[in-house]
């Protein structure tokens, strides 16, 4: 019987995790060069100037943790950043959901330029006050921060719904205070931006994703409750689902 060569064997499996650490590598340099290309774009080409400095600090409010937190969890568990990466999603309705609910995104993020353009919140209602955008900035990156806290404290929260091997029930740090604490931490965030960006009349547009949210994680409710042991005592313990001492 042909004994394997255990230095053979262990050449090859570092090579293997050198060939998924470049492809991981790779997705993640696609897909920051892709928002990074995008969401300029999407606040300056409908603006029809640079000089609008509250795009400059969305930007800035958006990419730098961003780039901080996919920096971290590169080095330190790249399953992590692997499972934020994937969007094929599994169950047909939640693919549904998140194709329904692309066109108010794009909306929320175009508007914006073309209000500052044309200035329909000043007309409509008034400016955004300085005060209100700095505070919508730093909801912004704060919302950045708890998110990172959340993939921090539970490494299988992905960005498709799904129950895998070796999952297990998360109830400490955030899971504490709602049973879905990403997306708590991603209304916020979109919530934040257009008074980050200055705009009133975009903040309706983007106001209708929640029921999205709402859609998207009762389907996850339903099969966590299913597929993963504990679930259902955890929803005992922890009462709200998304807002903290309301729902």
């Amino acid at each position: 019987m042909p004994v394997a060569n255990p230095p053979t064997e262990r050449r090859k499996e570092n090579q293997d995790q050198a060939n998924r650490k470049l492809s991981l590598s790779l997705q993640l340099a696609v897909k920051f060069t892709f928002v990074f290309v995008l969401f300029p774009v999407m606040f300056f080409l409908p603006a029809g100037t640079l000089n609008f400095w509250q795009g400059w600090a969305t930007l800035g409010a958006y990419f730098l943790p961003a780039s901080f937190g996919y920096l971290y969890f590169f080095i330190k568990d790249r399953e992590v950043v692997r499972r934020r990466l994937e969007t094929r999603e599994p169950v047909d309705k939640q693919k549904w959901i998140r194709r329904l609910a692309a066109p108010g995104f794009f909306l929320g993020f175009l508007i914006p330029g073309f209000d500052h353009r044309w200035g329909w919140s000043r007309q409509l209602i008034g400016q955004v006050p300085l005060w209100l955008n700095l505070l919508s900035l730093a909801l912004i990156a704060g919302s950045f921060l708890f998110i990172f806290w959340v993939l921090d404290v539970n490494r299988f929260a992905a960005s498709t719904i799904r129950v895998e091997e070796g999952q297990h029930v998360i109830s400490t740090g955030p899971y504490g205070l709602v049973r879905h604490p990403m997306y708590l931490g991603s209304v916020v965030l979109f919530l934040s931006t257009p008074l980050a960006l200055g705009s009133w009349v975009a903040l309706p547009v983007v106001a209708i994703m929640v029921p999205f949210y709402v859609f998207r994680l009762l389907g996850e409710e339903k099969l966590l409750r299913s597929e993963l042991p504990g679930y259902d005592d955890y929803c005992q313990r922890t009462r709200y689902r998304l807002i903290p001492f309301l729902w």
